[in-house]
């Protein structure tokens, strides 16, 4: 059960194999953005969802929400066509740009929490001259705070997991992530998984120190964000 000498040399070994620092670097620019991208097109849509009047507000709703439906792997090869018509392939923006268009998920998690904030608030700061974006940003987005870290350490651990969108889309090894990285190890007759499981150690230990740093924020923001229909 427990080992009588710990030994590290596969630590060691792991890193002098690949390029980790460059893999660390791609990972790190795509879970940032995504994560931007995410908060800021999500909170947007669900701040107008939530707030303004406008015709047909709830069909529209409703038919975000139902995109929720439609898998993944249904949209992947129109997506690879129109991304490779643009020259994006082997590059690391098909991986963060779709981001900037919001998610279902986190539009809806994000609209039920505007709504739970009262009304009166929108009212009052109309009265008070402000335009529609100035009380998004200065009252409701400050006040929507625990969804938004829900939103942020869900979206990280997505982003920093994904290992399908990098396999689909990076072709050269620099534009590798540490997910995709963890591949390499794999071969057709022969795994190395000695090497494997240490780097996936390495690899996992980012979003699993998030994961636990805001564990009760996650548990707390979706609670609240579900009291509200």
């Amino acid at each position: 059960m427990f080992p009588k000498k710990l030994n590290f040399d596969n630590y060691k070994r792991v890193l002098e194999l690949f390029p980790w620092l460059t893999f660390l670097k791609n990972s790190a620019i795509i879970t940032f953005l995504s994560t931007v991208g995410i908060v800021f097109s999500s909170s947007l849509a669900a701040f107008a969802f939530a707030t303004l009047r406008f015709k047909a507000r709830d069909k529209l709703f409703l038919l975000v929400i139902s995109t929720m439906m439609i898998p993944y792997y249904t949209t992947l090869i129109p997506q690879y066509i129109l991304f490779s018509k643009i020259g994006w392939i082997d590059t690391l923006k098909p991986l963060w740009v779709p981001a900037f268009f919001g998610s279902a998920y986190f539009i809806f998690l994000l609209r039920q929490f505007f709504k739970s904030i009262p009304r009166e608030l929108f009212e009052a700061a109309k009265i008070d001259g402000c335009n529609t974006f100035q009380i998004f940003y200065k009252i409701y987005f400050p006040l929507a705070k625990p969804a938004i870290i829900t939103v942020i350490i869900l979206q990280f651990i997505a982003a920093w997991g994904d290992f399908f969108g990098p396999l689909i889309y990076l072709q050269s090894e620099e534009k590798y992530t540490l997910v995709l990285g963890l591949n390499a190890f794999r071969g057709m007759y022969y795994t190395s998984w000695h090497y494997l499981m240490a780097a996936t150690c390495m690899v996992t230990i980012p979003s699993l120190i998030v994961f636990l740093i805001g564990q009760k924020r996650i548990i707390g923001g979706i609670t609240i964000t579900g009291m509200k229909s």
